[in-house]
């Protein structure tokens, strides 16, 4: 299978990307800085760099699925689920990254993709049974992580036609963002603690923003990358929502959501 960018072709001696496409694609997949291994080459200095700040996703789920685990996290028992789905998808991607940044190409991304579709769905469903219902949360995870894992399998396949389609993994990353600031703002709190999840969302936001300026910080700073900071970044997120858990306390009877 054909690799989504090939350094030689991509980007000119002065490290411009010429192709429109293969530059967006640089940006997205952390490619900028971190696509020698693929010309057969030892990896990079910043390339080590941004494997080794995958061990912070691993911290991350690890710490996440052990706040999971305490039973006094949740009023109902079935709101688990999406959170283990969330913290699974957090811990994998460490794994699937670290595979993709040390051999770049179609069949390592999928990977390292693939599991952050679960940490997108998760979050999304969890807050669906915290917000409006717990059974309604249970009732969509599943179609949810389908669509997440669909939108990967629609990149894959267009990406073998040669017109690689990000438009639907874009609209399951970030569409979740959008519908939990819906629920944070228009149904009542379960829980304690709701703001640690405008904070965690703002850790993503600012992991996304220095992953749109990868070579851009690079090139500034010349010992870390965009990606890398993305990656400790998220996993300040992760952390952030772990401790969410591990804090807070059911609100009120009176004005929490509906458990049915």
């Amino acid at each position: 299978m054909a690799e989504s960018l090939k350094p030689a072709q991509a980007c000119s001696p002065a490290g411009i990307v010429n192709d429109r496409e293969a530059w967006q694609t640089a940006i997205c997949s952390g490619l900028w800085t971190c696509s020698r291994p693929a010309t057969g080459r030892r990896p990079t200095t910043s390339c080590r760099k941004t494997t080794l700040s995958n061990l912070g996703f691993v911290l991350a789920g690890a710490v996440g699925l052990a706040a999971v685990r305490r039973s006094a996290s949740f009023v109902d028992g079935r709101e688990h689920l999406p959170w283990l789905v969330l913290f699974v998808g957090v811990l994998l991607t460490s794994a699937g990254s670290t595979w993709y940044h040390l051999a770049p190409t179609n069949d390592s991304l999928v990977w390292d993709r693939l599991p952050m579709t679960l940490g997108f769905m998760g979050l999304l469903a969890a807050l669906i049974g915290e917000r409006v219902s717990v059974r309604w949360g249970i009732v969509l995870l599943a179609p949810l992580v389908l669509l997440g894992a669909a939108s990967v399998g629609y990149w894959i396949r267009t990406e073998s036609l040669g017109r690689g389609d990000l438009r639907l993994y874009y609209l399951v990353q970030f569409y979740p963002l959008v519908a939990i600031l819906l629920l944070l703002a228009l149904y009542p709190p379960r829980y304690t603690r709701g703001a640690d999840l405008i904070v965690a969302l703002a850790w993503y936001v600012a992991a996304k923003g220095a992953e749109s300026c990868d070579g851009t910080i690079y090139r500034a700073l010349g010992f870390v990358s965009g990606h890398t900071l993305k990656h400790l970044l998220a996993t300040v997120g992760a952390l952030w929502l772990a401790r969410m858990l591990l804090l807070r306390q059911p609100v009120p009877v009176q004005t929490a959501g509906t458990a049915a």
